[in-house]
């Protein structure tokens, strides 16, 4: 009987779950202004109380949703690096993984971006699109001292532009192709700083 009991249990979809599918669904396509959270709730099938409770705001909402997309993310990417032998390959490896995530979430853009665009500076969305940028910047400076760079904060401001190019490519030119040349110029920078050292 507790094991059918905790079956049903781990089958449910939680109130916060059914929140978040629908915040990320109607966020990601439509905006996070343009979305009211009316709207929000009425798609996730909950009661009103249920945002409130959960959250506290529909900021603290566009927060989860922001950061759940953080986290899958760096999942992806995680693997690529955690896949990759030789600290080089782990770097360029970011790119795949990028790439991946993209795929996962039929990409229409950088979530980030999109979503600061409609923010005031220091708002909390806005401090929410910056700590994702903090962390790929962290993740690159990381990869780069690892790798022996002499000056890791360089190439790491270096590979996140490239980054960021291979995001707005793959959205501007509908398809992943960008990533070869991500990964070819990033290796191009790679090679340069390493014949500093």
């Amino acid at each position: 009987m507790a094991t059918n009991s905790g079956q049903a249990t781990a089958g449910r979809v939680t109130a916060r779950e059914r929140l978040l599918a629908a915040a990320d669904e109607l966020f990601y396509n439509e905006g996070v202004h343009t979305v009211g959270i009316d709207r929000v709730i009425e798609h996730a099938g909950v009661a009103k109380a249920s945002l409130y409770n959960t959250f506290g705001s529909k900021d603290e909402l566009i927060h989860a949703y922001l950061k759940s997309r953080q986290d899958r993310i760096a999942g992806y990417i995680q693997i690529a690096v955690d896949a990759a032998d030789t600290p080089r390959e782990k770097v360029l490896a970011v790119f795949d993984g990028q790439i991946a995530a993209y795929a996962e979430s039929g990409y229409q853009g950088c979530a980030f971006y999109r979503a600061s665009a409609e923010s005031r500076p220091g708002d909390r969305i806005d401090l929410t699109a910056r700590d994702y940028r903090a962390w790929v910047r962290g993740l690159f400076v990381d990869l780069a001292e690892r790798l022996g760079a002499p000056d890791p904060e360089l190439l790491a401001t270096q590979l996140h532009m490239i980054y960021d190019g291979n995001g707005a490519a793959t959205r501007n030119d509908r398809g992943p192709g960008s990533n070869a040349v991500a990964k070819a110029t990033a290796a191009v920078l790679l090679d340069a700083a390493l014949a500093h050292a």
